[in-house]
């Protein structure tokens, strides 16, 4: 039996506040995409966890008038993956992922176009932070948003975007009254091995590690693993892993291609490049305003500060009076560097070294809209 046709579509939308869902309501009202067909939402919102909480809320509030649910319900069905902590030149911003299924086209698509799946892990007991279970509970999620996005073929994955929970006072209160050890009674080091165990979930489910490498002694500790297609943030808001997985089928009649590409370090402009191509968008010179208005979206996980020098050249992440930012610092660094060469700002840009890529480098992710399309 032949697999479902799909259509996946990408809106990008400025956020004048944490508040301002001003553009996906405008998009309902004007029934240019249907509440229904959201499956994702991920966002570059400035401020805390508090601002990221409320731009959710706002989020769910207002689709839950278009769903006729609970706004708690909205949020158990559509992953909101809030991305806070803007610096530099970060332009806050969401973007909407949209999935519906359509009839089998009589002229397809040349090439295989975007698609994207979604998967939620059970809830995590804080026991279960930054240790092989939770590894493996996010190797299930993946392999399943990737099954649900109709790709059968692991080289057609380009990014997989996991919001993990984040330790907080009171899941330490919950185990520490149970009588069950946590990876770590630091809120910031248990959220970090939280991220870990769920980047080397994505490697796993990518086939980029086997099991018999894993174990909850590596979770952060052996950087020599690590996946080169995922990227890991970690909130309180959370208490399961949220997974959004996108790759490219011959099931879908999207206008859009997704690729992804590595930079080595900070200023590997080729890194950029390999990810346009990847996407289909080949081209090796500086972008014209042609090419750039073919960019969809980008997604950037940056690395600096893991390492302490770029090229050789001794950088103060870790030891001027900012240090305590360093992964600000770090996102508003590689925002500046991709954004000068795509030429817009309002790109996803998240601070994770916890197994994402090499100590250093970057991981990213473009998606293109095909040459022709509107």
């Amino acid at each position: 039996m032949e697999s479902t046709w799909t259509e996946t579509g990408v809106y990008r939308l400025p956020m004048a506040a944490p508040d301002d869902v001003s553009g996906l309501q405008q998009l309902l009202e004007t029934k240019a995409i249907a509440a229904d067909d959201i499956v994702a939402i991920i966002a570059q919102t400035e401020g805390t966890g508090y601002a990221r909480g409320y731009s959710a809320l706002c989020m769910q509030l207002l689709l839950s008038e278009y769903l006729h649910l609970t706004p708690q319900a909205v949020f158990d069905r559509i992953p909101m993956m809030m991305i806070g902590l803007c610096g530099g030149l970060m332009s806050p911003h969401y973007t909407v992922f949209t999935r519906r299924t359509v009839a089998a086209p009589s002229s397809p698509p040349s090439g295989k176009r975007l698609t994207v799946g979604v998967a939620n892990t059970r809830v995590l007991l804080p026991e279960d932070y930054g240790t092989l279970t939770q590894i493996k509970l996010v190797a299930a999620a993946v392999e399943e948003a990737i099954a649900q996005a109709g790709i059968t073929d692991l080289a057609d994955v380009h990014c997989v975007e996991v919001k993990c929970p984040a330790m907080t006072p009171g899941r330490l209160q919950d185990a520490a009254q149970r009588g069950m050890a946590v990876v770590s009674s630091n809120l910031g080091q248990a959220s970090s091995f939280s991220k870990g165990a769920s980047a080397l979930g994505i490697a796993l489910a990518l086939k980029e590690l086997t099991i018999d490498q894993l174990s909850d002694d590596v979770v952060n500790r052996d950087r020599s693993l690590f996946t080169q297609k995922g990227s890991v943030s970690a909130g309180g808001e959370q208490s399961a892993c949220r997974v959004l997985v996108m790759g490219n089928s011959d099931r879908s009649i999207s206008p859009y291609r997704v690729g992804h590409g590595v930079m080595v370090d900070q200023l590997d402009s080729q890194g950029i490049y390999a990810s346009l191509s990847s996407a289909g968008l080949e081209v090796t010179t500086l972008l014209t305003p042609e090419h750039q208005q073919r960019i969809v979206q980008m997604f950037v996980n940056c690395g600096a500060d893991a390492v302490s020098a770029v090229r050789d050249r001794r950088h103060t992440m870790h030891s001027d009076f900012l240090a305590g930012y360093a992964g600000i610092v770090a996102k508003a660094v590689a925002n500046a560097v991709v954004a000068s060469v795509v030429g817009d700002p309002m790109i996803l840009a998240s601070a994770g070294n916890e197994h994402q890529g090499a100590p250093g480098s970057n991981l990213i992710a473009a998606i293109v809209r095909e040459d022709g399309t509107v």
